[in-house]
Protein backbone atom coordinates (compact mmCIF):
# COMPACT_ATOMS: atom_id res chain seq x y z
CA UNK A 1 0.00 0.00 0.00
CA UNK A 2 1.30 3.42 -0.93
CA UNK A 3 2.13 6.06 1.64
CA UNK A 4 -0.60 8.36 0.35
CA UNK A 5 -3.20 5.63 0.91
CA UNK A 6 -1.95 4.81 4.40
CA UNK A 7 -1.96 8.50 5.29
CA UNK A 8 -5.56 8.78 4.06
CA UNK A 9 -6.65 5.76 6.12
CA UNK A 10 -4.76 7.03 9.18
CA UNK A 11 -6.48 10.41 8.90
CA UNK A 12 -9.89 8.78 8.46
CA UNK A 13 -9.39 6.48 11.45
CA UNK A 14 -8.10 9.28 13.68
CA UNK A 15 -11.10 11.45 12.73
CA UNK A 16 -13.50 8.62 13.57
CA UNK A 17 -11.70 8.03 16.87
CA UNK A 18 -11.90 11.69 17.87
CA UNK A 19 -15.60 11.80 16.99
CA UNK A 20 -16.39 8.68 19.04
CA UNK A 21 -14.43 9.91 22.05
CA UNK A 22 -16.23 13.25 21.87
CA UNK A 23 -19.62 11.54 21.70
CA UNK A 24 -18.73 9.37 24.68
CA UNK A 25 -17.71 12.35 26.77
CA UNK A 26 -20.93 14.16 25.85
CA UNK A 27 -23.01 11.10 26.78
CA UNK A 28 -21.33 10.83 30.17
CA UNK A 29 -21.86 14.54 30.78
CA UNK A 30 -25.54 14.23 29.80
CA UNK A 31 -26.08 11.22 32.08
CA UNK A 32 -24.45 12.89 35.04
CA UNK A 33 -26.39 16.10 34.43
CA UNK A 34 -29.82 14.48 34.25
CA UNK A 35 -29.37 11.49 36.55
CA UNK A 36 -29.95 13.20 39.89
CA UNK A 37 -33.63 14.14 39.75
CA UNK A 38 -36.47 11.96 40.96
CA UNK A 39 -39.21 11.44 38.37
CA UNK A 40 -42.59 10.93 40.06
CA UNK A 41 -44.59 9.63 37.08
CA UNK A 42 -43.99 5.88 36.46
CA UNK A 43 -44.36 6.28 32.69
CA UNK A 44 -41.85 9.13 32.56
CA UNK A 45 -39.51 7.16 34.79
CA UNK A 46 -39.77 4.13 32.46
CA UNK A 47 -39.10 6.28 29.41
CA UNK A 48 -36.07 7.87 31.06
CA UNK A 49 -34.75 4.43 32.04
CA UNK A 50 -35.24 3.10 28.51
CA UNK A 51 -33.44 6.13 27.05
CA UNK A 52 -30.56 5.65 29.48
CA UNK A 53 -30.30 1.94 28.62
CA UNK A 54 -30.31 2.76 24.91
CA UNK A 55 -27.59 5.34 25.41
CA UNK A 56 -25.47 2.87 27.37
CA UNK A 57 -25.91 0.27 24.65
CA UNK A 58 -24.77 2.74 22.00
CA UNK A 59 -21.76 3.75 24.11
CA UNK A 60 -20.79 0.08 24.49
CA UNK A 61 -20.97 -0.33 20.73
CA UNK A 62 -18.81 2.77 20.31
CA UNK A 63 -16.33 1.42 22.88
CA UNK A 64 -15.90 -1.74 20.80
CA UNK A 65 -15.43 0.32 17.63
CA UNK A 66 -12.79 2.43 19.39
CA UNK A 67 -10.86 -0.76 20.13
CA UNK A 68 -11.08 -1.80 16.48
CA UNK A 69 -9.85 1.63 15.39
CA UNK A 70 -6.85 1.33 17.72
CA UNK A 71 -6.08 -2.11 16.26
CA UNK A 72 -6.34 -0.73 12.70
CA UNK A 73 -3.96 2.11 13.60
CA UNK A 74 -1.52 -0.45 15.03
CA UNK A 75 -1.73 -2.43 11.78
CA UNK A 76 -0.99 0.77 9.86
CA UNK A 77 2.12 1.31 11.98
CA UNK A 78 3.30 -2.29 11.61
CA UNK A 79 2.66 -2.36 7.86
CA UNK A 80 0.05 -5.12 7.96
CA UNK A 81 -2.96 -2.86 7.31
CA UNK A 82 -4.96 -4.07 4.31
CA UNK A 83 -3.90 -7.71 4.67
CA UNK A 84 -6.33 -10.35 5.88
CA UNK A 85 -5.33 -11.68 9.30
CA UNK A 86 -6.85 -15.09 8.51
CA UNK A 87 -5.48 -15.91 5.04
CA UNK A 88 -2.88 -13.19 4.42
CA UNK A 89 -4.37 -11.99 1.14
CA UNK A 90 -4.81 -8.31 0.33
CA UNK A 91 -8.19 -6.91 1.37
CA UNK A 92 -10.04 -5.30 -1.53
CA UNK A 93 -9.73 -1.49 -1.56
CA UNK A 94 -13.53 -1.12 -1.83
CA UNK A 95 -13.92 -3.12 1.40
CA UNK A 96 -11.31 -0.98 3.17
CA UNK A 97 -13.03 2.21 2.04
CA UNK A 98 -16.38 0.92 3.32
CA UNK A 99 -15.00 -0.44 6.61
CA UNK A 100 -11.42 0.70 7.31
CA UNK A 101 -11.28 -1.16 10.65
CA UNK A 102 -11.73 -4.55 8.97
CA UNK A 103 -9.01 -7.15 9.34
CA UNK A 104 -10.64 -9.88 7.21
CA UNK A 105 -11.11 -10.15 3.47
CA UNK A 106 -14.66 -10.64 2.26
CA UNK A 107 -14.24 -14.41 1.82
CA UNK A 108 -12.90 -14.94 5.35
CA UNK A 109 -15.55 -12.63 6.83
CA UNK A 110 -18.32 -14.51 5.01
CA UNK A 111 -16.95 -17.79 6.31
CA UNK A 112 -16.70 -16.43 9.86
CA UNK A 113 -20.32 -15.23 9.75
CA UNK A 114 -21.49 -18.64 8.55
CA UNK A 115 -19.65 -20.31 11.44
CA UNK A 116 -21.35 -17.89 13.88
CA UNK A 117 -24.78 -19.04 12.73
Amino acid sequence: MRKRETDRYRSLLETQLASLVGQGEKAVHDMVGTGGGEIPDPNDRATAEENRNWSLRLRDRDRKLIGKIHQALERLESGTFGKCTACGRVIAPARLRARPVTDLCIDCKTEAEQVER
